[in-house]
Order: C-alpha cells, then sequence, then structure tokens
C-alpha cells in the first residue's frame, strides 16, 4: 500500500535545522542563493577566494540568519578537502551543498590559450566534484529516504543552446557538469543524496556585469518574459531544490532564463 505523505504549504519549503554550504557566496548567484536559504531556515557557510568579500557578504547575509564565511581557493584539490575539513569539524552532517564558484573566459579562437581552460575547468568541472567526493560522508549522513541530502550544481544555458560569446572552455565545462550531475545523481540516490543542476540564464552579477551594461535592454528583449532574472528568480528555485518540496527529484537540470535557451 502506498502512503501518502502530506505537509503544510509552510513545512513543504521550511529549511528550519539544515545546513548548506554555497560556495561563490560572496556575490552574484552564490549570493542570491544563500540569501533564500537563509531566509527559508537554514544555516549558510558561504566561501569565495577573497577574505575580504567573505567578510562583506558574512555582514550582509547575517541580517537573514545564521551565516559562516570560510575563504578558500577551490580551483586546488587541497583547498575543496581543506574547506571541507572545515565545514565538517565535529563530525556534523551537511544537509545542501551548492557548487556555484565558477569562472568565465572569452578570447577569439584562434588565439584562445591553455590558461582559458586549465582555469574555468579547474573551477566549474573539478572542483565540484573534489567537494561531492570530500563531503559525502557529511552528506550521507544528513540524508534520509524521505528527506534526502541535496547537491545543486549551479550549470548554464551556455550548456543548453550556443552563446554568442567566444567562452568555449566556460560552456564546454558547465556542459559537463550537467552531464556530471546525472552521473551523481543515479549513483547517489541510493544513498539518500539528490542532485540537480539549475541552469542560469541571464542574472545580475560580476561575470555577467559587462554584458548587460552593454546588451541587457536587448537581452531582456530577447526573453519571453521579457526581462533578466532577479534575486527571488535564484533564491525560489534553490529553496525548492534543497526543501521537501523538491525531495523527489534528482537527476534533472532546470533551465532558469525567463525561456532565452528553452525557445531558441
Amino acid at each position: 500500500m502506498v502512503v501518502s505523505h502530506f505537509t503544510t504549504h509552510a513545512e513543504r519549503f521550511d529549511l528550519s535545522g539544515k545546513r548548506a554550504l554555497v560556495t561563490g557566496g560572496t556575490g552574484g548567484i552564490g549570493m542570491m542563493i544563500a540569501r533564500g536559504l537563509l531566509q527559508a531556515g537554514a544555516r549558510v557557510v558561504i566561501s569565495s577566494r577573497n577574505a575580504d568579500s567573505c567578510a562583506r557578504a558574512r555582514e550582509q547575509l547575517s541580517a537573514f540568519g545564521e551565516v559562516r564565511a570560510i575563504p578558500a581557493d577551490l580551483s586546488r584539490h587541497d583547498e575543496c578537502r581543506r574547506l571541507s575539513g572545515l565545514v565538517t569539524a565535529g563530525a556534523e552532517p551537511l544537509d545542501i551543498l551548492v557548487n556555484n564558484a565558477g569562472a568565465l573566459w572569452d578570447a577569439p579562437l584562434a588565439t584562445f590559450p591553455d590558461e582559458a581552460w586549465d582555469t574555468v575547468v579547474d573551477l566549474n568541472l573539478k572542483s565540484p566534484f573534489w567537494l561531492v567526493q570530500a563531503l559525502l560522508p557529511a552528506l550521507g549522513s544528513a540524508g534520509t529516504a524521505d528527506d534526502p541530502a541535496r547537491i545543486i550544481n549551479i550549470g548554464s544555458i551556455a550548456a543548453i543552446h550556443i552563446p554568442a560569446r567566444p567562452n568555449y572552455s566556460y560552456s564546454s565545462s558547465k556542459a559537463a557538469l550537467h552531464q556530471l550531475t546525472r552521473h551523481l545523481a543515479r549513483e547517489l540516490g541510493p544513498q539518500h543524496v539528490t542532485v540537480n543542476a539549475v541552469a542560469p540564464g541571464p542574472f545580475p552579477s560580476t561575470m555577467m556585469a559587462d554584458t548587460l551594461d552593454r546588451l541587457g535592454d536587448a537581452i531582456a528583449a530577447s526573453a519571453p518574459l521579457r526581462r533578466i532574472g532577479r534575486d527571488d528568480d535564484m533564491a525560489g528555485v534553490a529553496v525548492f531544490l534543497a526543501s521537501r518540496a523538491g525531495a523527489y527529484l534528482t537527476g534533472a537540470v532546470i533551465p532558469v532564463d525567463g525561456g532565452i535557451a528553452t525557445t531558441a
């Protein structure tokens, strides 16, 4: 017999008692997600390379809940292990891992440098894998059949359609991250860990600042919803994936782009 479990609307999206790590959480999409998780009741650890950025973001986000900031260069395997050790010190479980830290590199095809591959792939693709490896015991101890632990990888619509910009390593690394998401979802589902990806379109961020300054109006006009992304758009999908509302979803890549890639 199938037994249904009904929760209230508030319970369905409540993250009280949950603990999350958001990499690249000091600005842009990462900070949007961190704020959303905090407002839903989670305790959040944010990380980025720059200690000053970590301090500023922690101060801003502390208005929404309990937040800790740890500087780390996640393009390095040893730094991923160090961050994981600090996050799980005291054998504390981790309910939510958001792999958001990323890099972008534009250069013409003829002169696209080796460094543009190494820098981007290390941070966009290797780092999420390294963090999953290091944090899997903490995620596994947090998850149950009814309420799994969650891994949310931040991909890109550049991995769904062909971007206009010459960001070859970026779009390729994000496509690989989407596939890694599906691969890990099959592997980790039986361990009560879901793995999903969000593929953002244009959102205000340092990475997108120049493009939006020059082309923001045209990009908004090209979207079926006629605007670029807002903070609540990204916070909302992250809370959905991290909460009981998203407990039966794994291996999905969710475009959050106003329809730009999916209707092109």
